[in-house]
């Protein structure tokens, strides 16, 4: 707790802001699951409320993760950016959670001008995220000169695999848009669906690569052990986002893959799970991570 206290504390305004929109998505996610563990509720297809947990529970770890790691870089505009994730992720749960209750598709309904009002808006609510995105990098390229090697490589590894994961959603929503243009919503869904595992998988490098940096910051170990196990983690999750974007564009099952992506995928998630042992063992024996 003492950890998460230094965080709240050294945090600007605008992140702090961040952090409490985070928690209450992650509150309606959690929500929306307790819904559907009780009603018994389906889990599957473009009408089921898992879309909004889905969505609470992504957007809350996401926004919390960017803020979070984007407070270690010297972002221009930083109440803009951060103010814009924050707001586009509110609006986007909470139609997504609407149309979920009205027992509508959230994504390419086009049936009601209200629903194509909510659709427009979830895309254009995608552009914003992307731009914010792109910011947030440019900014881990320019301006993390004051960090540690190790905390900069995180930082730019995680924000750039996020870059992927906005890509993906971009490619996800283009070929729904198209697909429901030619008269197929039904393959508007499958087609878009087919590219989620690697949507999830890239979207929370932004937290798993910073965070690790974070916790090795406190073992008082050399900085060049530091760097060296986050280059591994920064290795495995590149390797295990690749696997997933190959068979995701393939159209591979994500549970059952070849073995010759299933190796290097369960291999990567192994090698990131012991470095993030490493990490939580030096964060146990160290004290509390500075900023920077």
């Amino acid at each position: 707790m003492g950890m998460l206290e230094a965080i709240w504390t050294d945090a600007r305004r605008v992140e702090r802001v961040a952090y409490a929109v985070a928690a209450a998505l992650l509150l309606s996610g959690l929500v929306h699951v307790g819904v559907l563990l009780v009603t018994g509720r389906t889990w599957i297809g473009p009408l089921s409320l898992r879309k909004a947990a889905t969505f609470g529970l992504s957007f809350g770890l996401t926004l919390a993760s960017v803020a979070w790691a984007t407070s270690f870089l010297r972002l221009p505009a930083r109440p803009l950016v951060i103010g814009a994730l924050t707001a586009v992720s509110v609006v986007e749960t909470a139609l997504v959670s609407l149309q979920a209750w009205r027992g509508v598709p959230s994504h390419f309904d086009v049936a009601t001008p209200f629903d194509s009002a909510v659709s427009t808006t979830l895309a254009a609510g995608g552009a914003v995220i992307v731009a914010v995105g792109i910011a947030c990098t440019a900014a881990a390229i320019v301006g993390a000169g004051a960090l540690t090697p190790s905390l900069r490589l995180a930082v730019r590894a995680g924000l750039g695999v996020l870059l992927v994961a906005l890509a993906t959603g971009a490619v996800m929503i283009a070929r729904g848009v198209t697909d429901v243009r030619s008269g197929d919503a039904v393959l508007a869904y499958d087609t878009a669906g087919s590219l989620k595992p690697l949507h999830a998988v890239a979207m929370h490098a932004v937290l798993v690569l910073p965070a690790l940096a974070w916790l090795l910051g406190a073992s008082g170990r050399p900085e060049a052990w530091r760097l060296r196990i986050v280059r591994i983690a920064v290795v495995a999750d590149l390797v295990l986002t690749l696997a997933v974007g190959v068979e995701a564009f393939v159209g591979i099952p994500p549970l059952d893959p070849p073995l010759l992506l299933g190796v290097p995928s369960a291999l990567a998630l192994a090698v990131l799970a012991g470095t993030g042992v490493i990490g939580l063992r030096a964060a146990l024996r160290g004290g509390i991570p500075a900023r920077a």
